[in-house]
């Protein structure tokens, strides 16, 4: 039955994995070796990947029905014929190197998935652990002995949490009397000094109990549903797993995942007499920038508050600068922006990509769905050809220096007029052209 392959991958993973386009038209380029290199294999292109998203990816994976195994940091061999099986599915080259736009459908499909099933990752006060609850299928929640429970009306769906710290408890007994609930019949079955995963039927539904040891205590959870709904509730499980937190870092200090060294992001002409605007999050703490097509790019000004950065190129000719726009974007916009080198093998192409302003309307709004490497800085164009504002690209502050995926914010078209006004740059009169021609790849080198 499938619940058991998705418990031996998930198991096997280990505790500590459970916790956790036209061409460019510019002049000729005068990129650095580190620019134009390009990555030999799928796993290199993912290893220069962040952390961050390559948990993101494994996670939306696991949604699609593609990936039955724990988001970890390393992307191994499953999770990349995961990728493929994706790519393939969707009429896609199965390169094993996702496209912006096969990436953005990614996790369009996967949010999809988790919003069908009211998925929320929360802190359950019993027990301590965080965990993802598929909160529409098991809406009813209630305090248990040492636990939590949720359930659908009639009983479709459970999940149960539970806590076992009295004095001598040991995983090892912990094991065996779940093992021993009435009506189980396992049929998967791992034990580890550390932690346990069980599987099978119990009576006429399936279920999943996934525990760990720790400082006396044994948190765990358990899932059972009917053999009917195991379709929809097999991904759960795998979500469940993947997310399940028994133990989460008390008191540990707020940290921002470790910087690139070599970053690539997307500015946008606004003048032309060179100045470009990008998000200050992809510029913040290089030593050198360069603008590929243009060369090297001095930095005038950065403005904390908004998180945009102005740049400057000197000598280029004929640049377009993209016009502002007058009001707040609101609905869809298209993302134009050049994607990361891994996502398109190497290359430079600018390449579009359809957003929607969420939640935050006006300054920092939220973008969605969330777009690749690569589109910090990326502009932002509304209905009428104009910039509506800038893609913030950024990876949350967490305690512990926990992976988070990337999010994705709107700044304002009217923060970028601010910021040039106040260095006294004219963007001019330009007529709505082509957006395009208008980005450039950012490269930021730091030591």
């Amino acid at each position: 039955m499938r619940i058991v392959i998705v418990a031996a991958a998930l198991a096997l993973a280990g505790p500590a994995l459970a916790q956790q386009p036209a061409a460019q038209p510019k002049p000729q380029p005068q990129a650095s070796p580190a620019a134009s290199a390009k990555p030999n294999t799928p796993a290199e292109a993912y290893a220069a990947t962040p952390e961050a998203e390559r948990i993101a990816l494994q996670n939306d994976l696991i949604w699609t029905g593609d990936y039955s195994g724990i988001a970890n940091p390393e992307l191994g061999p499953r999770a990349l014929a995961a990728v493929k099986a994706f790519q393939k599915r969707g009429g896609g080259k199965d390169t094993g190197i996702l496209t912006p736009k096969e990436r953005v459908d990614l996790a369009t499909a996967a949010k999809k998935k988790r919003e069908a099933v009211g998925w929320r990752v929360l802190a359950d006060a019993a027990t301590g652990a965080k965990l993802g609850v598929p909160g529409k299928l098991v809406p009813q929640a209630a305090p248990v002995i040492g636990g939590t429970r949720w359930a659908s009306a009639r009983g479709e769906v459970q999940v149960e949490t539970f806590r076992i710290s009295a004095p001598g408890t040991t995983l090892q007994a912990v094991h065996e009397q779940q093992q021993k609930a009435a009506n189980r019949k396992v049929a998967y079955n791992v034990l580890r000094p550390d932690f346990f995963v069980l599987a099978g039927l119990q009576g006429l539904k399936k279920f999943y109990v996934r525990a760990q040891f720790r400082d006396g205590q044994v948190r765990g959870f358990v899932i059972q549903y009917d053999q009917a709904m195991a379709g929809t509730v097999d991904p759960v499980v795998v979500g469940m797993s993947s997310t399940f937190t028994p133990f989460p870092a008390v008191g540990v200090a707020a940290a921002r995942p470790a910087r690139r060294k070599v970053e690539y992001g997307t500015g946008v002409v606004v003048s032309t007499a060179g100045h470009i605007v990008t998000a200050r999050e992809l510029v913040e703490g290089c030593q050198v920038i360069t603008l590929a097509g243009y060369g090297p790019a001095e930095r005038i000004a950065e403005d904390k508050a908004t998180g945009l950065a102005l740049l400057r190129i000197f000598g280029a000719r004929d640049l377009k600068p993209m016009p502002l726009a007058e009001t707040s974007a609101e609905g869809t916009v298209t993302l134009v922006g050049v994607a990361d080198p891994q996502a398109q093998a190497g290359g430079g192409a600018v390449s579009t990509l359809s957003g929607r302003i969420g939640q935050g309307s006006g300054a920092r709004a939220a973008i969605e769905p969330v777009p690749g490497l690569g589109f910090g800085g990326a502009a932002a164009i509304d209905g009428g050809g104009k910039l509506a504002g800038v893609v913030d690209l950024v990876s949350p502050v967490v305690a512990g220096g926990a992976a988070v995926a990337p999010q994705a914010a709107l700044i304002p078209a009217s923060a970028v007029r601010g910021l040039l006004t106040a260095h006294g740059v004219d963007s001019g009169t330009a007529a709505a052209g082509d957006a395009k021609a208008a980005v450039a790849r950012v490269i930021c080198f730091r030591k």
